[in-house]
């Protein structure tokens, strides 16, 4: 009998949900893909309980429709301006079983995690993710696992993930309400990289850019961890609004245009382009240049990659990104994006995020604007394999919690 995940990604302009099938030989397959209009989030957070959980409602049984299975439980993604994340260091003496050989052990690394761990958050956030960088021990940088190396002084190095009490706990009820349970919840940039990053853009030090409705996710990593992750108030919304204001349409006649005729770079628009605006309240249509509304997207665009462009500056002085721009989301789609963001940040090394061939139904999710989503399903393909290994074995059952989510973020690249 298979074994079925899902995944569900809760955003500002679309929901989406996908259903994969893990065989008894281990075949993993996708089969189901649904997807339904959101209205009830703000920048990604939760404004209206009701039209939310309509909205996953929707999604989820289109993508039971699709694959022929019922889904009680799901690995959601997590997004919104309330997320932020931080660098941390913690150190312990090391105090392993024998004392005499101060080999380090598990019991070690469980306890510089958690001096990691202490920092001081508001009472209304919450950790979401703690992920080791690296490890120091005795004075030796850059180790990766230091399991079983003898040092008396053991430092490590972590990112932490906050966010908002109340805003994932209202998330959660949305979930839960549309009968679902949450196994778990992940950062929606952690998702993007697990389904459009490669291992080499990890470890070179890659920007991962995800151009969603309401707001725009960012992580940055280098030696396959994250330096730098945060969220901006901004995304295709704003676009969509730029083009209604402007040219005195509704928003939906706006987001039209913006996906049939939209471009964020103007050289790539031919002279003799045009398009045509509907007339509002009986007056005839307009026809007007595409480079017209070039000239309204591309000044929003690149306001956005310079955003992204100052935060990160100060790192990048620091610290040498020789990966690639991934660029992600449903703003991937965007003619001109790739050539806009390499001007911005003054290099070629810019590409579309597009999640590669995972089987099944190849035509419905291998987009950009499914990265997240499909990054979900992927993580909780991994939780089900880390919960049969814990089934058979009973060993990761005795690990702490933040020895878990360490076993987890390994095996989830």
């Amino acid at each position: 009998m298979s074994t079925v995940v899902v995944g569900l990604d809760i955003g500002t302009s679309r929901i989406r949900a996908i259903i994969g099938e893990i065989s008894d030989s281990g075949v993993f397959q996708i089969t189901g893909v649904g997807t339904s209009p959101s209205t009830g989030l703000r920048k990604g957070v939760v404004v209206n309980i009701e039209n939310t959980v309509r909205a996953i409602s929707q999604a989820i049984e289109a993508a039971e429709l699709m694959s022929g299975v019922e889904v009680t439980s799901c690995v959601m993604g997590i997004g919104g301006t309330h997320l932020d994340g931080l660098n941390s260091r913690g150190v312990v003496a090391v105090t392993g079983k024998n004392r005499d050989s101060r080999e380090i052990g598990p019991d070690d690394i469980s306890r510089v995690i958690i001096a990691a761990k202490a920092v001081v958050i508001p009472m209304d956030r919450q950790v979401i993710h703690v992920i080791p960088q690296s490890y120091i021990v005795d004075d030796q940088k850059g180790i990766r696992d230091p399991r079983n190396m003898i040092g008396v002084r053991l430092e490590a190095e972590v990112h932490i993930i906050t966010g908002s009490v109340t805003s994932i706990q209202n998330m959660i009820k949305c979930v839960n309400r549309a009968s679902l349970n949450v196994d778990e919840y992940m950062l929606h940039a952690l998702a993007s990289v697990k389904s459009v990053m490669t291992v080499d853009e990890r470890e070179l030090g890659s920007i991962l850019i995800d151009l969603g409705g309401g707001t725009t996710d960012v992580i940055v990593l280098a030696d396959d961890a994250p330096l730098m992750t945060f969220v901006l108030p901004v995304g295709g919304i704003q676009v969509t609004n730029d083009i209604s204001i402007v040219k005195g349409i509704s928003a939906e006649t706006a987001e039209r245009i913006k996906l049939d005729a939209g471009c964020c770079w103007m050289p790539l628009i031919e002279d003799n382009e045009e398009v045509i605006l509907p007339g509002v309240g009986g007056r005839p249509p307009v026809i007007i240049p595409r480079t017209e509304i070039c000239e309204i997207i591309q000044p929003r665009m690149t306001e956005i990659f310079k955003m992204i462009h100052e935060k990160i500056s100060p790192l990048m002085k620091t610290r040498q990104l020789s990966g690639n721009v991934v660029i992600t989301g449903g703003g991937a789609l965007l003619p001109g994006v790739v050539e806009l963001a390499g001007d911005v940040f003054n290099t070629q090394a810019v590409r579309i995020g597009i999640p590669g061939n995972f089987g099944g139904l190849t035509n419905e999710y291998r987009s950009p604007d499914y990265a997240t989503v499909l990054g979900l399903l992927l993580a909780a393909q991994e939780r089900q394999k880390v919960q049969e290994s814990t089934d058979t074995t009973h060993e990761v059952s005795a690990k702490p919690a933040f020895m878990r989510l360490r076993t987890w973020w390994k095996e989830l690249f």
